[in-house]
């Protein structure tokens, strides 16, 4: 095949997880169940926090991002996904395919950023309690926020460009789900060493770097709660970050299980495969996680749904009774 620029007229093909048309209403019912628990979910918790007062702190100012943030980290490849199935067709124009691929990127830096700035703010509540308050001000939390999205966007904005160089062959498969940024470079016919270069020295800053602060502040939790004395205290420590403790873990090693275990490096059906898990199944866990492990939210969920009105409503009705 003859490389070429691509245009505005050129296409990929999504071949996703199986040809057979027979597993097709099987995949795409699987799928649309998880999106629209992955977007309820999320989009629950946001509507909770914004309607109870007392969640109006940073931790759940950052919840919220990161609920608001899962949202379109998942409406980036689903969608398109399951219209692809409905309509029979694996076509994703190159126009699309890069819009996608854009906003993957971006939204995954987001998740790992938004992570980080949450067990910053968990060190801070737990380590230095007293000034909480004055450190973890409105005015740091925005900024902390606004500083996430600008390092995404531009992380997003130079790989984007860096694809936007190459050419293509005329025929483009992409053996995944989504347009992955991997999978497109090696689909490159021109030179892709510098890519590489850039996708490595990235990966060092927004994965590596991230996960060391994230290392780095629960070690000074864990050894500020050795340092509790009652059983109680240290419950009541632990029990404040064990939500975003799970969720971090969950992120991290789907995310490494993907890159690096050898059956996704050996096949790209199997790597399509395994980005399910932090792709779809960890957003779509996260509000479980949360509102699980978390009586603050369990409470604002019940307000939220109405079911303490309802209760009193029930009680009231049964005093009436003889």
């Amino acid at each position: 095949m003859d490389p070429g620029n691509n245009t505005g007229n050129s296409e990929f093909q999504l071949l996703g997880f199986s040809e057979k048309p027979e597993l097709q209403p099987l995949i795409f019912g699987l799928f649309l169940s998880m999106y629209l628990i992955t977007v309820f979910g999320n989009l629950i918790i946001i509507l909770a926090i914004g309607s109870d007062s007392h969640l109006h702190t940073p931790m759940y100012f950052f919840l919220t991002n990161l609920s608001f943030v899962d949202i379109c980290f998942t409406s980036t490849t689903i969608p398109k996904m399951l219209w692809n199935i409905q309509t029979q067709s694996q076509v994703i124009t190159y126009a699309d395919c890069i819009t996608q691929m854009y906003f993957f990127m971006l939204f995954t830096g987001l998740d790992i950023f938004l992570l980080t700035v949450m067990a910053y703010d968990r060190f801070v509540a737990i380590c230095h309690p007293l000034h909480y308050t004055i450190i973890m001000n409105p005015w740091l939390c925005g900024l902390l926020v606004l500083v996430s999205w600008v390092l995404s966007v531009f992380h997003s904005l130079l790989h984007t460009s860096m694809v936007l160089r190459l050419s293509f062959c005329r025929e483009m498969e992409i053996p995944h789900f989504f347009c992955e940024l991997n999978q497109m470079i090696k689909l490159a016919c021109s030179d892709t060493f510098l890519n590489n270069m850039v996708i490595y020295f990235a990966a060092m800053l927004l994965a590596v770097g991230p996960l060391v602060g994230i290392l780095y502040s629960y070690s000074k939790i864990a050894s500020s709660i050795c340092g509790i004395s009652s059983a109680q205290g240290k419950y009541k420590a632990f029990s404040t970050c064990a939500s975003h403790l799970s969720v971090v873990s969950l992120f991290y090693f789907t995310c490494l299980g993907v890159y690096f275990s050898p059956a996704a490096s050996q096949s790209s059906h199997s790597s399509a495969v395994a980005s399910v898990m932090y792709t779809v199944v960890t957003p779509m866990l996260n509000p479980f996680i949360y509102s699980l492990r978390n009586k603050n939210i369990k409470r604002a969920l019940m307000r939220f749904s109405g079911m303490p009105t309802l209760k009193g409503t029930i009680i009231l009705e049964l005093k009436k009774c003889p």
